[in-house]
């Protein structure tokens, strides 16, 4: 995990370098920026976008976002627009703002379906997903879209870096899946619903065979709750009997 970990720290890193020498690239020679003594930011593409990339240095995520933001919105058809709009993603996640960064990165991909940072963009959207996990008692849902993004980087980009992380959080993004399934099972089984619990369990066996614990606790649960299930339906069948022939006799 923490070798994964630093590893889309890294790439994240690195991104954030590309958009320097980017700007730098696009500004060519007539940049009057770091011109001695203080000038204010007269709001130009280039200069949102290094002040942007300066704030995400110095994690100053909120200044980030707005820098990024004014550039996106002011100059949608500069050519640091589109490398603009990666970042901001990337500030709303580093901001722990997770929905905005996935919000941000969707546009990015609507509008660039054909950029090279795609696959950089197809992982942060996965990841932004992932990183919504709070607790094991919640539903999941945001997993769903986790993988998807995870699997369309490894489909559609199984050569780059980013499909081996997305490979890695796959996996973990299933067993949180699994793990809130087998959390309500066990809520159940505690209560005595064995019926609903028998139901989860089994869930969890026919849909999680990739993880081979899990699946396996699962089917153990499965087979005691549905034997402790079917041992009440017995008891209370036998108890409306016992109660219709009291029934009966109390008429006589």
């Amino acid at each position: 995990m923490a070798d994964v970990s630093a590893g889309y720290e890294f790439l994240m890193k690195n991104v954030l370098r590309f958009f320097v020498f980017l700007v730098l690239a696009l500004s060519l020679s007539g940049c009057t920026y770091f011109q001695s003594g203080p000038r204010p930011l007269e709001d130009s593409p280039w200069e949102l976008a290094q002040a942007g990339t300066l704030a995400m240095e110095e994690e100053r995520y909120r200044q980030a976002i707005r820098y990024f933001s004014d550039l996106k919105d002011k100059y949608p058809f500069s050519p640091h627009t589109p490398t603009a709009e990666v970042a901001l993603g990337d500030a709303y996640f580093k901001s722990g703002n997770y929905t905005a960064a996935v919000n941000a990165y969707r546009e990015f991909l609507e509008l660039n379906p054909r950029h090279e940072l795609v696959p950089y963009v197809l992982f942060r959207t996965g990841l932004a997903n992932f990183s919504k996990f709070k607790t094991v008692d919640r539903p999941q849902n945001h997993m769903d879209e986790a993988v998807e993004y995870f699997q369309r980087v490894i489909e559609s980009y199984p050569d780059t870096e980013y499909a081996e992380h997305a490979r890695y959080y796959v996996v973990q993004s299933r067993i949180k899946k699994a793990e809130y399934e087998l959390f309500v099972a066990d809520f159940y089984w505690r209560a005595g619903r064995y019926g609903p619990a028998w139901q989860r369990y089994r869930y969890v066996v026919e849909n999680f065979q990739d993880l081979p614990e899990i699946a396996e606790y699962a089917q153990e649960r499965s087979r005691i709750s549905y034997y402790k299930f079917q041992k009440d339906q017995s008891r209370q069948k036998r108890d409306q009997d016992q109660g219709t022939w009291k029934d009966w006799f109390r008429w006589l």
